[in-house]
């Protein structure tokens, strides 16, 4: 069965530029650059979420701070060795990028009361690591999944995904291996990681919060498919 891989890792995010673009590499002369975007929550803090771009999709200026833009992708990882350790990086990869109309503040918390997608992503994956379920201390039930989404020429991203109340209690019996749908947003948030000889670096994570999740059943889409070419 062919594979649609932009529908197995498809992403919307619309904020404003913050802080200053950097370089990022070079592919046959073609230069990418990384800059940070902001979105808000209804909660009034902001998710800043790394998206990569391509030179070639970029206007003069557009990348400027304060910018408000519409940027449509993928959410990747790619495996960065720093200091002898194995870091899993993620990033906004981004297909198109548009500016869009700047909007004030009381405008822009409207649009999250009224749910527009503002920053949403759709994965379909396998869960590649056995969900670790736990509780808060004041009881809100949390899943932890790793879920690898296949990308063309046989590569994969591997992307943590974090799941709440009833959705991770059911996420805890999922086996390795499961096929699965998830609708959510991309989100970052500060911790402190420790290291062995006690030092303490504060770092940011990325991950998806899971909105929806279902089981795919592969024999049913070989199914559809077969009865498709038969007609």
């Amino acid at each position: 069965m062919d594979t649609n891989y932009l529908e197995n890792n498809y992403l919307t995010l619309v904020g404003k530029v913050t802080g200053e673009k950097r370089f990022s590499h070079e592919i046959y002369g073609e230069r990418f650059y990384v800059f940070d975007l902001s979105i808000q929550r209804l909660s009034g803090n902001a998710d800043i979420i790394p998206v990569t771009v391509s030179e070639r999709l970029i206007k003069d200026e557009m990348l400027r701070e304060g910018n408000n833009l519409l940027v449509k992708g993928q959410f990747r990882s790619y495996n960065s060795y720093d200091n002898g350790r194995n870091r899993l990086i993620l990033t906004v990869f981004t297909k198109d990028i548009i500016e869009v109309e700047e909007k004030s503040e009381e405008e822009e918390n409207e649009m999250v009361k009224k749910d527009m997608v503002t920053n949403e992503v759709i994965l379909v994956g396998y869960i590649c690591k056995k969900p670790i379920y736990r509780q808060t201390p004041f009881g809100r039930e949390i899943s932890d999944i790793l879920l690898a989404v296949n990308r063309a020429y046989n590569k994969s991203d591997y992307i943590p995904c974090i799941a709440w109340g009833r959705n991770a209690r059911f996420c805890q019996d999922l086996e390795v291996g499961t096929q699965v749908k998830i609708v959510g947003r991309v989100q970052s948030r500060k911790y402190e990681k420790k290291f062995e000889d006690g030092t303490v670096e504060e770092r940011v994570a990325y991950e998806v919060s899971v909105g929806s999740l279902e089981i795919i059943n592969e024999e049913e889409q070989e199914k559809d498919v077969e009865n498709q070419e038969a007609v």
